[in-house]
This record gives structure tokens, sequence and C-alpha cells, in this order.
């Protein structure tokens, strides 16, 4: 019941190429898309390290966050080191501050060991 004219439009649809991504509506198959380098800004674990950190320099790290991910697209090379930058204050915010939860609790009992010791 088919006929000829309806299997050569078959073959046709078949055989061409997609030209977008699935779900995505980008295009493809140009040959002149080159992806720029995309560097991770690092802003959740800036605004974690505000939270949950010192947050003088939790606050430095999202500036550098937000100045990395405006520098993505135009400057990458200052990017990776903005992105650097928010990840290594971020770390060092977190773990300051971890640092002195522990060291804390740990000073104020070699302090009532000692005193004790006196007594």
């Amino acid at each position: 019941m088919s006929s000829p004219s309806s299997a050569a439009v078959l073959t046709a649809v078949e055989v061409t190429p997609l030209q977008s991504v699935p779900g995505s509506g980008l295009q493809t198959g140009s040959e002149n898309d080159s992806p720029k380098p995309h560097y991770k800004d690092y802003r959740k674990l800036a605004i974690s390290s505000i939270v949950c950190g010192i947050s003088c320099i939790g606050i430095f790290a999202l500036i550098n966050s937000v100045k990395a991910r405006e520098k993505s697209r135009k400057d990458p090379e200052n990017a990776k080191s903005y992105s650097h930058k928010a990840k290594r204050l971020s770390l060092i915010a977190i773990t300051v501050w971890v640092g002195v939860l522990v060291l804390i609790p740990m000073l104020m009992a070699l302090v009532s060991y000692l005193l004790t010791l006196i007594n």
C-alpha cells in the first residue's frame, strides 16, 4: 500500500543528520564553534565559606568567584586565576574555622587539667 514516493521521503528523512542537540535547542555541525574554556567559579563553595567559615575571608572568596564568572568568556587566563583564588580562600576560611572549633575546647581542657595539677 505504500507508494515509491513515500519510501523515498522516508529514506531522505533517515539520511538527514540532526542539526540540533536533542533537548538543548543548540545548533551543532558548524565547524567555527570552538568552545572557550570555562573555569569553575566556586560560587557555592565561597558562599558556604561565608556561612560555615571565617566570614571576612569568605567574602574575599565570593568577590573572586564573581570576578571569575565575569571574566570567563572575555579573559580566560584571568578567570582561571580568580577561580583558583576563590577556591583557595574558601578552603582557607573553612579550615581556619574548623581549626578554631577544635582548638578552643582542646585548650580549655588543657588549661583545666593544668589548673587541677596546680591545686
